[in-house]
């Protein structure tokens, strides 16, 4: 009767209930994957060897699991559907350990770098390999386990595995806009915790006749149409071209997006989704007889058709409507452009799963799969973009794909693809529009502007162009981030001017953030002893020789240019500095954040000299009111011995605070007026004026906004981006209005008592 029963089809609930739960543990997985990534930029830094390394232990985890899980079930007979549940338990038990391992993590980076920093790389992929680890085993291990719920259930192990990453691009979706958002990372944490957890419950409602495993068979036997040698070789070949690509493509689409988690979760979703409907349509595939390497090739001609195409999102990307519409439309955008090739690379995995069936082999496939993902990924990353650019790194990945099919089809069929890739090579070329060399992506209203540098490393793209006037900017990613010859631009010199001036004797001094170098150049004017330069961006500082305004501050002996993530920088550094000033990319920008938050201004202090003085950037224009009052709020939290300082004729803020307090306050104390005798650019009245509220009055504009933190990512994860696209240009002046409001209100009115309250 038992046997009777397990052989006997699978009833709709039950099999509605089982992709439920594999679609759930989609969702959680492709979470975990976003929160490692997040947690692993604060405890490490910002960087593209951070992310390699968090990239390359997760895909590790994978294949191992996948390796191991196979082995372990092609000898013992198991509950398939239980022993999924035990593998997303697992997850979500690893899962809460994730917040204490990578705070433990940060301790230890910060002691190897002051004892042996040339250990730091090894030891740092060491510790995210045993952090993530459990956590990785399980999700590669779940794929072997799926060949058995297939078998056991009499469907589709390609379906299963489709389901799985369809549930992982809503979880892409669901993390940026609705989790983090509204939850903060720790009860995130927790919730992707409790999805794990719920669904290793369901799988115990299950009656145990259900969830046990059958007896193997399901069907007649069948003989896999590829051997195991050429399987192997194309699903490595579909792995390391689907993230290759994802490299590239994505580099470009950031510059036409905008670098914010919400464009990145928009593409992450575009690829993953076309990736989940390919696996959904491989047992009709399978009917109609068509060769794998078919499916490969065509997905190479696509991909080389649509890089001219991603070249210029820029300029289709555009639209003048709200942001709900702005997201809508980036996201068709590259579901249509990304999407076809995506969905023929991703055929492939689950046509040959589906074909070897047994779990071993299972096992095997996707470990090799995802050993090819990981070295297309760096690969793509360190070798190819840098060497080549996104636009011909994608070339030489379409083209590469469909020559490897074309070799593994043959004859004239394989004779007949090759040349249609090659044509397909010519459209490429010939329709490129010339990134690097004629144009910058993001900028696509400037049609006079030459190229006077161009580099496209790990971190970022970085661009020098010049205009018909003389006047010259840097661009990043796609933003012109600093610029010199324009009409704007003075704040960056008073970035460096003010804090020295705060300071009695400023000896060593801090810049984070070098842009066009002139903020850097202000705190040299103030003849410090010692000026240290941090930026993440390696080719920033590379390109500062490009910028006149800056008068060759880098080659001055008494300055040291670091390539790091400023943060990064300070809590691994021994050294103490009088003066730390930085100038940010926009808040809203994804690893921004780290910088305007308590935890980072925490480690500002702990950095000081006694009487040390700090200034952050607070860019009225790129913030609603609540954002930059919660900005305010975050550093007088931090340094309540504070002002706000609003440039005369540019509507931006500059918020200078002090360590410590003295019995003089911050606002009145200019000692550098008096220590040096040299001109400066605006006179000591002029500069005493523009002070905008004082520490009282600041306290009462901080009392508008929240405190912003690790945990909430407020300015990364909040509404900040739709809000801005949506008040269009009006920011600027609904925040110089409200700080002017509150600089004329009376001292004596308490500061608990806000002018107006400001909606979030």
């Amino acid at each position: 009767m038992k046997d009777a029963l397990r052989r006997s089809p699978t009833s709709r609930p039950v099999r509605a209930m089982i992709h439920t739960l594999v679609a759930i543990g989609g969702v959680a997985a492709l979470s975990w994957e976003i929160l490692w990534q997040l947690q692993a930029s604060l405890a490490l830094g910002v960087s593209a060897r951070g992310t390699a390394i968090v990239l390359a232990a997760t895909m590790a985890g994978l294949t191992f699991g996948a390796l191991i899980g196979g082995r372990w079930l092609a000898r013992v007979r198991s509950h398939p559907i239980r022993l999924y549940g035990a593998l997303e338990a697992a997850i979500g038990l690893s899962g809460l350990l994730m917040l204490p391992g990578f705070r433990a993590l940060e301790r230890l980076d910060t002691a190897l770098y002051g004892a042996a920093p040339a250990l730091a790389p090894g030891l740092h992929a060491l510790a995210i390999v045993l952090l993530l680890g459990p956590a990785t085993l399980a999700m590669g291990a779940t794929i072997p386990v799926f060949s058995r719920i297939a078998s056991a259930h009499h469907t589709s192990l390609a379906g299963l595995y489709g389901i799985n990453t369809v549930g992982a691009a809503a979880g892409s979706l669901l993390i940026a806009f609705l989790f983090i958002p509204t939850l903060g990372v720790s009860q995130t944490v927790q919730l992707v915790a409790g999805l794990n957890l719920f669904v290793f419950c369901l799988t115990h409602l299950l009656p145990a006749a259900v969830a046990a495993e059958s007896d193997g068979s399901s069907g007649e036997r069948r003989t896999p149409r590829l051997a195991p040698f050429t399987a192997g070789a194309m699903v490595f070949c579909t792995g390391f071209t689907t993230f290759g690509l994802e490299v590239a493509w994505f580099r470009s689409l950031r510059a036409a997006f905008q670098s914010v988690t919400d464009s990145f979760a928009i593409m992450l979703a575009s690829v993953l989704l076309p990736l989940g409907v390919a696996a959904r349509l491989v047992p009709r595939l399978r009917r109609t007889q068509v060769h794998p390497a078919l499916l490969l090739g065509a997905a190479g001609l696509l991909a080389l058709l649509a890089t001219p195409v991603v070249e210029r999102m820029d300029v289709l990307a555009r639209a003048p409507d709200d942001y709900a519409w702005v997201l809508l439309r980036r996201f068709l955008l590259s579901l249509a452009t990304l999407g076809p090739s995506m969905l023929l690379l991703g055929t492939v995995l689950p046509w040959l799963l589906e074909d070897y069936g047994e779990p071993r082999s299972c096992g095997w496939l996707y470990g090799i799969n995802t050993a090819g993902s990981v070295l297309g990924a760096l690969l793509g990353a360190w070798v190819l973009l840098p060497s080549l650019g996104f636009a011909r790194a994608s070339w030489l990945l379409g083209a590469g794909v469909v020559v490897f099919a074309a070799a593994q089809r043959g004859g004239r069929r394989g004779v007949a693809m090759a040349v249609a890739g090659a044509g397909a090579l010519v459209v490429a070329v010939t329709q490129t529009s010339s990134v690097g060399r004629e144009r910058v992506v993001g900028l696509p209203d400037f049609d006079d502007l030459e190229i006077v540098a161009y580099d496209e490393g790990p971190d970022s793209t970085a661009s020098v162009v010049s205009d018909s006037s003389g006047a010259r900017g840097l661009v990043i990613d796609g933003f012109l981030a600093s610029s010199e010859g324009v009409g704007g631009g003075r704040y960056m010199e008073m970035m460096g001017t003010l804090p020295m001036l705060l300071h009695p004797e400023p000896r060593a001094a801090l810049v984070i953030c070098f842009g066009t170098g002139q903020t850097a150049n202000a705190v040299r004017r103030e003849h410090p002893e010692r000026l240290d330069v941090v930026d993440v961006n390696p080719s920033v500082l590379e390109m500062g020789r490009h910028f006149r305004s800056n008068e060759g501050v880098l080659e001055d002996p008494r300055v040291r240019a670091v390539a790091m993530d400023g943060r990064a920088w300070l809590r691994r550094s021994e050294q103490r500095y009088d003066v730390v000033t930085l100038e940010p990319m926009p808040p809203y920008f994804a690893g921004v954040n780290a910088l305007y938050s308590r935890e980072f201004y925490e480690i500002v202090a702990s950095k000081l000299e006694t009487g040390g003085v700090v200034a952050q950037w607070l860019p009225f224009h790129l913030m609603p009111p609540f954002y930059a009052a919660s900005a305010a709020a975050t550093f007088a939290a931090v340094f309540p011995d504070s002002i706000l300082w609003m440039h005369p004729s540019e509507p931006t803020g500059i918020l200078l605070g002090r360590v410590t307090g003295t019995s003089v306050p911050l606002a009145t104390d200019w000692p550098g007026f008096a220590r040096s005798g040299e001109p400066h650019a605006y006179p000591a009245d002029e500069v005493r004026a523009s002070v905008a509220l004082d520490a009282s009055r600041l306290a009462r504009y901080a009392s508008l906004g929240q405190v912003i933190s690790d945990d909430n990512q407020l300015l990364a994860y909040g509404a900040i981006r739709r809000q801005l696209a949506d008040r269009d240009r009006k920011s600027v002046v609904e925040n110089v209005n409200l700080v002017r409001r509150i600089a004329r209100t009376e001292l004596s009115r308490p500061a608990a008592s806000p002018p107006a309250a400001l909606e979030p």
